[in-house]
């Protein structure tokens, strides 16, 4: 069995490779980081570090990699024989997969089983959007039969992977919590087997839980725990009022999730503190600015703060905390961040309304937009 990932950074190699690799696949790293393409080809094996409870190190060897950028060919080559593509290389970054994907579709033999496609990303139905943007590489006559080659299925991914040590190589230090929820349905009966996975009838659930709940609280986390002074993430919720400002987000969040998926209180309740403890190890070395980084991106329509607020609001619920989450979001100033940068550009030159509206989405009439324009006007500098 063989699947090719696409992003051999990090999280490629201590999460989705490894699972891979440990599920019995040849996995083959596709990236177009030149150096880290060339240590990969050059060394036989790396070590996941697990930190935390029960962790231990794990070993991943005989894989082989691949420059998608200017080796376009092998990728088609190892894509048109693979069982299995996945990726881990962020939601904008998918439309640059997709060319290799179509070409590898129309070389793979029509009487061969489907490459099964799952994009690992933090976004909501990201294999969606990597579909579409195959499908708008191909023609309406031929798509038909591309896409007969192919099962397009959603996933939820959850790993803390930290920010690395300059000399760590190859060997890559995770938490020893993971979770890679895959939806059943577009297998039929012939889902992969892959036992680290487990595959579900509805994804849904599973992903807005873990986006507002893994990602608002953990970006949160990040901008109060800026604003601050903190430097890791675990410092700043050992900061009572960080603590409690991250807790109101989460449990207004714990509200659309209990009200619309039908998890119980309790068992919300249970995953919320699970994932404040694993936000709290101190063994990994996680920052506030790294997890912080790309606010813009955050404040985004659909993205771990608007998306919730927008619906609580929606429907007459507190939304206190996460607009106060908001209103710190505004306030990272990271200079090695360009999106902090332009962040900071936007707030100096555009109204609040016209932020409110071209970077989150809200609209006037949306019973959001009102709140959410009186935040970005407080968040602007004054004259």
């Amino acid at each position: 069995m063989k699947a090719v990932h696409f992003g051999a950074g990090n999280i490629g190699r201590g999460f989705v490779g490894l699972l891979l690799h440990d599920a019995g696949y040849e996995v083959v790293f596709a990236d177009v980081n030149a150096d880290l393409i060339d240590a990969l080809a050059a060394s036989d094996h790396y070590t996941v570090h697990e930190v935390g409870a029960g962790s231990q190190d794990r070993i991943v060897d005989g894989y082989r990699a691949v420059n998608s950028q200017t080796d376009a060919a092998a990728l088609v080559e190892e894509l048109a024989t693979a069982d299995i593509a996945t990726t881990a290389v962020g939601p904008t970054i998918l439309r640059f997969i997709a060319p290799h994907l179509v070409a590898a579709l129309r070389a793979r033999p029509a009487d061969a089983p489907p490459l099964a496609i799952m994009a690992c990303e933090n976004a909501i139905n990201a294999t969606h959007l990597l579909r579409d943007e195959i499908a708008s590489l191909s023609s309406a006559e031929e798509w038909p039969s591309l896409s007969a080659r192919a099962v397009f299925a959603n996933t939820a991914v959850d790993r803390i992977v930290p920010g690395q040590a300059a000399d760590a190589g190859l060997d890559v230090t995770v938490e020893t919590f993971f979770e890679w929820a895959i939806e059943r349905p577009p297998f039929g009966a012939d889902a992969p087997d892959i036992p680290g996975a487990h595959f579900v009838a509805d994804l849904a659930p599973y992903i807005e839980r873990k986006l507002f709940t893994v990602n608002t609280g953990h970006a949160a986390t990040a901008y109060f725990g800026f604003l601050a002074g903190h430097e890791r993430i675990s410092q700043a919720l050992a900061d009572p009022a960080v603590a409690a400002a991250v807790q109101r987000v989460l449990a207004e969040t714990s509200v659309l999730i209990v009200g619309k998926h039908g998890f119980t209180e309790e068992e919300q309740a249970a995953y919320r503190a699970k994932i404040l403890e694993r936000f709290r190890n101190p063994e990994l070395p996680d920052t506030v600015e790294r997890v912080g980084r790309q606010p813009l991106r955050k404040l985004g329509r659909h993205e771990r703060f608007v998306g919730p607020a927008a619906e609580l609001a929606s429907h007459g619920n507190e939304v206190d905390g996460l607009l106060a989450a908001i209103g710190a979001a505004l306030r990272f100033d990271v200079p090695a961040d360009p999106e902090s940068v332009e962040l900071r550009e936007l707030l100096c030159t555009r109204q609040a309304a016209e932020f409110v509206h071209d970077v989150t989405g809200i609209q006037a009439g949306h019973p959001l937009e009102p709140r959410l324009v009186a935040v970005f006007a407080e968040a602007q500098p004054s004259e």
